[in-house]
């Protein structure tokens, strides 16, 4: 499946939750399959931290360039583009194509840098709102996302209640532990530390914070793998040797393993993106202004639900979701829920599993349109 990057460009300001302004942006998108003449097919893909608006498919010049989640979304797959028209979207803030700190500031003619604001996931839904509206589509048939993907398709429901009628959330929870937002602040902290950052004006410097951008992808990759994966993939294997080193060079294939998810993360993702998009994931808690109480903050939403969690994913376990669950069947919404015992840990989303890719296949193939 042979797909064309596009861009939209919205010249009225975004007002956004945390106080700022963004006059005017740029959202990069992609889309798969075509629009049927009730515009009643659209599916709205949101994407994780580092992911983009290439969902699926390749470029005509880049065929090595395959989407994120090109196993589910395509012809004949779970999210079946023969039927479905997908809509794949770069949130504002990030570094692949929408408006983020790499972008020019109009104020200054130079990137945003450190001086671009903070962005939530309540701000990313408002701007997926805007493209819905370029795109003629008044109401998505279903909104769906994994892990910070999740909270997108979630808010939705509780944001414009009336414009999507089906909400897929995998891998998912409704706010972030403790424990979740200390392990963010310890990745901000190794990018910030790095004497390259340079209070996040690196550009002008002509340098990137590599260093730190390493070690935070280091951790968070820790977290998004379970332990009996690890071992099965890499186990105490030694890279290359009969014997430890007994040294501080690589022993270990999980070592390698990191260093090199760490390097290529370096060479190209932003690291003003990282520390905004953790933010983001930190500051998420639809029930905040409900006194924490989950089930008042979902009163709002009309949409049906499937929800999917894995047992083996320690980041947003199980019961993340299903605090989503109990919320939801206290408000009498239409859902199902699904708990998969795939061992792959948070990345399971992504991953190819049967069990997992009939649930989803099933509930798309029920979605009237």
């Amino acid at each position: 499946m042979i797909v064309v990057p596009q861009k939209a460009l919205f010249d009225q300001p975004l007002a956004l939750k945390g106080g700022a302004t963004l006059p005017a942006f740029e959202i990069a998108y992609e889309t798969y399959g075509e629009l049927n003449a009730a515009r009643s097919n659209a599916v709205l893909v949101c994407h994780a931290l580092n992911a983009s608006h290439h969902v699926a498919g390749t470029y005509a010049d880049d065929p090595n360039n395959i989407g994120w989640w090109d196993n589910m979304v395509g012809p004949g797959k779970p999210l079946d583009t023969n039927r479905f028209f997908v809509v794949g979207n770069n949130y504002i803030g990030s570094c692949f194509g929408s408006t983020g700190p790499t972008s020019t500031n109009p104020a200054t003619g130079k990137p945003w840098g450190a001086d671009f604001p903070l962005v939530t996931v309540e701000d990313w839904v408002a701007a997926q709102a805007r493209l819905a509206d370029y795109l003629g589509i008044e109401r998505f048939a279903a909104a769906i996302g994994g892990s910070l993907g999740a909270m997108q398709a979630l808010q939705w429901t509780l944001s414009f209640p009336e414009r999507v009628r089906h909400a897929i959330v995998i891998a998912a929870t409704p706010r972030l532990t403790a424990q979740n937002i200390a392990f963010n602040e310890v990745a901000r902290q190794a990018i910030m530390t790095d004497p390259d950052f340079h209070g996040g004006h690196y550009y002008e410097q002509g340098v990137v914070p590599r260093r730190g951008l390493r070690i935070a992808r280091m951790i968070g990759h820790i977290t998004y793998l379970s332990d009996d994966a690890m071992m099965e993939k890499f186990g105490r294997v030694l890279r290359g040797k009969i014997a430890p080193g007994y040294d501080f060079d690589v022993d270990f294939e999980i070592e390698s393993y990191l260093r090199h998810q760490g390097d290529k993360f370096a060479d190209y993702f932003d690291a003003n993106t990282y520390l905004r998009i953790t933010k983001a994931l930190d500051y998420y808690d639809p029930a905040a202004e409900f006194g924490g109480d989950i089930a008042a903050a979902m009163a709002r939403a009309k949409a049906n639900f499937l929800i999917i969690s894995f047992a083996s994913d320690w980041r947003f376990a199980p019961s993340r979701s299903r605090e989503i669950v109990r919320a939801l069947l206290d408000n009498r919404r239409v859902l199902s829920y699904v708990e998969n015992d795939a061992p792959h840990g948070h990345d399971a989303f992504l991953l190819d599993d049967p069990r997992y890719f009939a649930a989803l296949r099933a509930y798309f193939g029920n979605i009237e349109l």
